[in-house]
């Protein structure tokens, strides 16, 4: 899917109407783990001095079955530079399909609520909520959302920002 129809650029064209003081940087890289993420923040943040950061990082982690562990201690440091360059975080949670097996997924799914209580973020808990359950809003490797669930991923992301635009 061309990166002009996802949810990151219709949100930058609802800020533009609604909210035309803040733009969207998208410093994200396709199949990026937590790892990554952390390696690269100190110069985003240096860079374009983000009022909010959208932290949607992990679901590669957990894809990879890596250590849950990892992923938050990494995720945690993400958002403490964020919040010490003066960002204000929304962390954006995921879920993983099934196969994951109950334990990892539980423990999973649970980091994200834990970190944003405990670096006191807000937390959108599902990205995918309103979408997950239908196939048919999934490219066929069913990871990827279609053009077509962007506009609900959007009204998601959007429910949980629209607090932190000040």
């Amino acid at each position: 899917m061309p990166e002009r129809l996802g949810w990151v650029a219709l949100l930058q064209e609802r800020l533009k109407r609604e909210r035309p003081d803040y733009s969207v940087v998208n410093a994200s890289i396709s199949g990026e783990t937590t790892a990554g993420g952390l390696s690269r923040i100190g110069q985003v943040l240096e860079r374009h001095r983000p009022a909010v950061v959208i932290l949607e990082l992990g679901a590669n982690d957990g894809l990879r079955g890596l250590p849950v562990g990892a992923m938050k201690k990494n995720l945690a440091t993400i958002i403490e530079q964020a919040q010490k360059a003066g960002a204000r975080v929304l962390l954006v949670g995921m879920r993983l399909p099934p196969n994951y097996g109950e334990d990892y997924s539980k423990a999973f799914e649970n980091a994200f609520a834990e970190l944003a209580k405990s670096r006191r973020t807000a937390l959108l808990p599902f990205l995918l909520e309103g979408v997950a359950e239908n196939t048919a809003l999934f490219q066929p490797d069913r990871i990827h959302p279609t053009e077509a669930a962007q506009p609900q991923v959007l009204k998601n992301v959007w429910t949980a920002l629209r607090p932190l635009l000040k």
